[in-house]
This record gives C-alpha cells, structure tokens and sequence, in this order.
C-alpha cells in the first residue's frame, strides 16, 4: 500500500508539474521529473499515454541539477533532428527526446523491410545521432488493432530490429541501442479510424544520457 501511495503521489506530482508550469522551459520541467519519476513511474506513464519512448525518457531520469544539465544538451539535439530529419516527429521530454515516425515514412504496408527511400530519412538522423555519442537509444516497434496480437508483436518486433539493424551497420554502435516491440498493445492514436490505425503504425525512438553523460552532468553540477 504504501508503493500505492508513492507512486500515485509522483504521478499526481509531476501531472501538476507538467500542466502548472508554463513559465518553465523544458529543462527545468525536465529536472523536476528526474526528482520525482524513476523506472517505476515513467512505465506507468508511457503505458497510461500510450507513448512508450516517454516512459523509458522519464523512467532514466537523473533529476536536480544535473538532469537540467542533460536536458540542455538535448534541447540542441532535438532541435538538429527537427532540423534535418523528414518525417520525424520530436517531442522534448524531461531529460530525454522521443522521436516518432510513421510506419509509412519507413516500411511498406505490412512489411518490416526498410524501404531505399527510409534509408535517406534514417540516414539523416545517424548524422546527428553520431555528433552525441553520450546518448543511448530505445527503438519501440507499435502496430495498429487490425490482424492478431501475436501477429502484430511479431510484426512490431522486427521492424524495431530491422531499424536497429540499419542504424548498426551504419555506424551507431550496438552498445547504444535497445530494441522492443509493443505489438497493438499501445495505442497512441484511435484505431477506431483510417488515420488513427496508420498513425499507430509507428516507431519511437527514445533518445536518452548514458552512463557518461550522467556522470559528466554530475560532475559539473557538483563544481
């Protein structure tokens, strides 16, 4: 009962946060996050918004000081891929970047194979993933309601890993990336219409600090 009760306190908290702070730019948002998330509250949130890259960004957070650090420097980053990257939606998120993009921008429909024409929208994003190599990568495969739940798990499976593959034999080290497949299970648009099931057609990128970025950002957050 008491996990019960910290836990919807840190949902309850950082709700308030998010909607009361308009003053605040993301990075301050960002470090309040970090000081009341955690592992346990960011998969609640990606599960209850149906974005799964927000909670693997909120689920790493740092917090404080340091997290303020981090979402600085992905405040650059994500304003390059907005830049450069076509097809890609970006959200700020804490202390990390989610990047979606519709399964059409990367595959045919029903397929898992990256499209030659995918290959030039993945092609930009490893030009600015490689200019912040002290970032880690989580690669969610999503599929609309149509078709079974096995079927579409398997589906959102390897298209994760074929991407993932993609970004490795491009020159993204593998240690950067994680892959998973959420199958229909969710659901970020409404699979009630044409446009919902094909915007849930989708994969996210959760772009976050690892270990080294954590520490530098520590580091000077203690000078």
């Amino acid at each position: 009962m008491k996990n019960i009760r910290t836990l919807t306190f840190g949902l309850a908290f950082t709700g308030i946060v998010l909607t009361g702070c308009d003053s605040m730019n993301r990075s301050q948002k960002g470090a309040i996050i970090g000081a009341g998330g955690g592992a346990a509250v960011g998969a609640v949130v990606g599960k209850v918004a149906g974005n799964t890259g927000m909670g693997a960004v909120i689920g790493g957070t740092v917090g404080g000081v340091a997290g303020a650090i981090i979402g600085k420097k992905m405040d650059q980053q994500a304003q390059e891929i907005e830049k450069e990257v076509a097809g890609a939606k970006v959200e700020r998120v804490g202390e990390g970047i989610v990047v979606e993009f519709n399964s059409a921008v990367l595959f045919g429909f029903d397929q898992s194979t990256v499209t030659p024409q995918a290959q030039g929208t993945l092609n930009d994003l490893i030009k600015v993933l490689n200019k912040y190599p002290d970032t880690d990568l989580t690669i969610d495969g999503h599929t609309d309601s149509k078709g079974t739940a096995d079927y579409n798990q398997k589906l959102s499976e390897r298209r994760a890993g074929n991407v993932a593959g993609y970004l490795t034999s491009n020159g993204i080290a593998i240690e950067r990336i994680n892959t998973r497949g959420f199958g229909l299970t969710q659901p970020k648009y409404d699979n009630a219409t044409a446009e919902g099931r094909a915007q849930n057609r989708r994969v996210e990128f959760a772009i976050t600090a690892n270990d080294k970025m954590k520490a530098d950002a520590q580091r000077e957050a203690s000078m």
